[in-house]
Order: C-alpha cells, then sequence, then structure tokens
C-alpha cells in the first residue's frame, strides 16, 4: 500500500511555472478578432491548421523561441535569430531599415494572443549543417551587443515601428558547451570557451546597462556542470538567471541537477540568480534504438506521466521554472499536438499541462507527501478551492498498480472534489465526484502506471450534498 497525503492548511510556497515550454503556438492573428482576456474568458476559436486556442486553454505561460527558425510556421530563416533579424553584419545597427522583424513580430503576435509570454533567447539555433553561420562567434562582440539593444527597443519600447511588449527575460546565446574547444564541427558556440566567457560578458554588461529594469541572463548550457563552475567562477557581469539543459528517464536525476545547479549558482554568489532549466524532456539514451523509443514515449501516456511527474518534482525543487522543448509541431520532440491535425488533435502530452494550470492559477503550493517515490503529489489552494495532482510514473513498463491510499485534507466544514482522471483510455475525463465533513478522508484506489489525477476541491460551507463539484470543476 502507498499513503500519500494532502494538508490544505499548511502553505508551503508560490506555485512556480513549470509548464512552459519552447517555441508558441501556430495560427493567424487578426487584430481584436483574437486575443487574450485577462477576465479569463477566451476571445479564440477551434480552427483548423492552428492551436492558439489549446495554448489559451493549457496556461501555458511562457514560450521560449529558441529553434523557432526551423519551422516553417513561424518564418523559418526570417524569424528570431539574430543573423535573421540583422543579416549584414557590417551594416549600421542604428539604421532601422537594416532589420527585418516580420516574421519575428507575427510569430510573438500568435504567443500573445494565447495569453503566453515570450521568454527570447538572442542567439541561433543549434546548427547541424556542414557550414555554419549564425553560431559562428560575432565579428564584434559589442556591436552584436548593440544589435541586441536594438532588437529589444523594437519589442519592448517601439523603435522601428515595433511594439511595446511585456518580455521580462533576455538570453543570451544556447548550449555553447555543447561541443569541446577542439571538436571539429561544432553545432552551437563556434569559438572557444575563453571566447565565449568575453563574448557573454561584453553583451551582458551592455545590455543590462540599457535595460536595469529586464532580466538578462543565459547561457542555455548543455549540461556540463564543470563547464558551468568555470563560467561562473569567473563571471563579473550581469547573471539575472542562469539556464541549463537535462534530459532524463527519471525525476530523480531532474531534479538532483536542479539542487547542484542551485549550489554552483550560491557558491559563486549568485545566490538571487533564477535558476531555469528551459530544455528539457524524455530520453532513454542519444543514440539507436533508445532514442528511437525515446521520440515515441513523447507521443504516449508514458511521456505524459513522465512530463506531470517532473512538474511535480522540480515545483518542490530549488528551480524557478520549467520550459518543455518542444511545442512546435515536429515529430520528434513534441508531445502536444498531433503534428498531422494542428488545432484538431492534442496528443496525451497535451493534458499535463492543463493540469498543472489548475493548481498554478491558485497560487499557493500546500504541503503533499507521498511514501512511494514513483507516485508523484503535489497540491495547491487559493481562498476557497484546493487541487491535487497525482501521476504514477515508473520507467519500468512492466511495473505493476499501485494500491493507494490519500489522506485528502478538508478546506472547510465540508469540502467538495471532482477527480479527473488521465490515462490510455480518458483525456481529463471526470470519474468521480465525492463530499465530505470533518479534517480529512481516506480516498483508496488501484493507479496503473503512467495513470495521471487531477482532483479539484472547494469549501462547500453549509450545502447540501451534490453529484458534483461544481464550482470545483474548473480548469
Amino acid at each position: 500500500m502507498t499513503n500519500a497525503k494532502v494538508n490544505f492548511n499548511e502553505q508551503k510556497a508560490s506555485m512556480k511555472p513549470m509548464h512552459a515550454v519552447n517555441n508558441g503556438p501556430v495560427g493567424t492573428v487578426k487584430g481584436a478578432q483574437v486575443g487574450w482576456d485577462q477576465t479569463d474568458s477566451y476571445n479564440l476559436e477551434h480552427q483548423d491548421g492552428q492551436n492558439i486556442y489549446e495554448f489559451a486553454v493549457a496556461g501555458i505561460p511562457y514560450g521560449r523561441t529558441h529553434d523557432a527558425s526551423f519551422y516553417a510556421s513561424y518564418g523559418l530563416e526570417h524569424t528570431v535569430d539574430v543573423i535573421n533579424i540583422f543579416p549584414d553584419f557590417d551594416a549600421d545597427p542604428e539604421d532601422p531599415a537594416n532589420y527585418d522583424f516580420v516574421c519575428t513580430d507575427h510569430y510573438m503576435d500568435m504567443m500573445e494572443a494565447a495569453g503566453t509570454k515570450v521568454f527570447y533567447r538572442l542567439g541561433h539555433r543549434i546548427e547541424h549543417e556542414v557550414k555554419k553561420y549564425g553560431t559562428l562567434p560575432p565579428k564584434d562582440f559589442h556591436k552584436w551587443a548593440v544589435i541586441c539593444e536594438h532588437i529589444i527597443r523594437h519589442c519592448t519600447e517601439g523603435w522601428a515601428d515595433g511594439a511595446h511588449r511585456d518580455i521580462q527575460y533576455w538570453e543570451i546565446w544556447n548550449e555553447p558547451d555543447l561541443d569541446p574547444d577542439d571538436a571539429t564541427n561544432k553545432r552551437t558556440w563556434g569559438g572557444t570557451k575563453a571566447e565565449f566567457f568575453e563574448f557573454y560578458h561584453i553583451a551582458a554588461t551592455h545590455l543590462k546597462a540599457c535595460f536595469p529594469h529586464l532580466k538578462i541572463g543565459g547561457p542555455a548550457i548543455a549540461g556540463k556542470l564543470d563547464w558551468a563552475e568555470d563560467f561562473l567562477s569567473q563571471l563579473k557581469a550581469p547573471l539575472d538567471f542562469f539556464s541549463w539543459h537535462v534530459y532524463a528517464f527519471s525525476t530523480e536525476k531532474i531534479v538532483t541537477r536542479a539542487l547542484r545547479v542551485r549550489d554552483l549558482l550560491d557558491k559563486y554568489g549568485f545566490k538571487d540568480t533564477e535558476s531555469i532549466l528551459n530544455e528539457w524532456n524524455y530520453v532513454k539514451a542519444w543514440t539507436g534504438d533508445e532514442i528511437r523509443y525515446s521520440y515515441a514515449t513523447h507521443m504516449t501516456i508514458k511521456g505524459a506521466a513522465f512530463t506531470l511527474a517532473t512538474m511535480c518534482d522540480c515545483q518542490k525543487a530549488p528551480v524557478d521554472m520549467l520550459m518543455y522543448y518542444d511545442a512546435r509541431p515536429t515529430p520528434a520532440w513534441n508531445g502536444l499536438f498531433d503534428m498531422m491535425q494542428i488545432g484538431r488533435s492534442t496528443l496525451k502530452g497535451y493534458y499535463p499541462f492543463p493540469m498543472f494550470n489548475a493548481l498554478y492559477r491558485m497560487g499557493t503550493e500546500v504541503a503533499s507527501e507521498s511514501d512511494d517515490s514513483t507516485l508523484h503529489v503535489l497540491a495547491a489552494r487559493d481562498e476557497s478551492h484546493g487541487g491535487v495532482i497525482l501521476a504514477h510514473y515508473n520507467d519500468d513498463d512492466s511495473a505493476p498498480a499501485q494500491d493507494v491510499t490519500l489522506t485528502l485534507g478538508s478546506l472547510g466544514d465540508r469540502t467538495k472534489a471532482s477527480v479527473y482522471l488521465l490515462d490510455d483510455n480518458n483525456d481529463l475525463t471526470l470519474c468521480q465526484s465525492f463530499t465530505f465533513s470533518g479534517d480529512s478522508m481516506d480516498w483508496q484506489i488501484k493507479v496503473p502506471n503512467f495513470t495521471c489525477y487531477l482532483i479539484l476541491a472547494e469549501d462547500a460551507g453549509d450545502a447540501g450534498d451534490a453529484g458534483d463539484a461544481g464550482d470545483a470543476g474548473r480548469f
């Protein structure tokens, strides 16, 4: 028997954005006809070939722009990357005519239509090609920073017929540690480690001086912690957030990495620097049958259970944001949307996002625990509502079902609850409702592997018994 407990009266922390993603939705923005109403009503509709509505319903809080230039509907090589926006590095960075923002602006419009804030990666997508373009070190580091300054001014201050977007996060580069200095086909940073340290110092110092109110950080390391320690030990430039990546098939590995990153930041005096894991997904291994198995898993209930379990565990770990890789509708990394039927079909991996968002909107994490590491539990509340996530995730595909007793604390004299099921046959189906009195109740259930539940509860006050949970069913 596995035992889990939730105490709605013991507050722990603020809910964090564990359901952010890389990239954004696909769709057409037509002025006021598509938009986000902060009263939580959607001025959006399902439309063939689009998924803006699905993004909005999931409440995805941030979309990181990395690798957007791989995808046609975002604008391909005319989108986001510095070399795409400012193609002639020898041109005058003060002249708006030397910039091309059209596709990038449309891409960000799509995100904002869904209520998703932009997390902007300054730099270039990964380059697997035999010839490199945007991953080579800029000829002039300071000029590159000035170009980025004008990109930020266009996006946030209206420069060059731009907008006044609320974009707080500006990330310098991506995975400069991916390949060693002596590699022959560097995919993300064509220079040496020492050159990158100089580059980051110049760019971050300039941008923070220009925009002290924005968050300037990076560098989105691929995961080499010895490289990260070298970087942090010499760093004198601003670092509002430190971004890093890890791919795994156990939540324990991700949490352990989060602890080590936080320790490194604190060790070198970056105690106020946010730790942001902005690429992660299920990976068994990087070659052969195991990577093929991993790609297939992203689209299944197993991938969904791993995603939800990771969100739950990282809410309790020292990491400030998770950004799933990837929401681009591509066949390998996207477990959210059916790339053949965008706007019509969501995959199993989509549903952890609205599930976590239900708790995120409540605002405050409360006490929850499980005596089995494969049963992941998280709970939250607001003034009169509570939410609980249960996710059974064991990487062993043959792992048996668990007999679970959840001791569910009350929200008042009487508590109403609705239980939603995510498994191979159900996509957040309302499967049970109950009302109880007193301080708590024990809910007993058999939970197969990769099965997930969302319990939404409310203080029922003096109301009589009801067959459902009323307003508790909102998410």
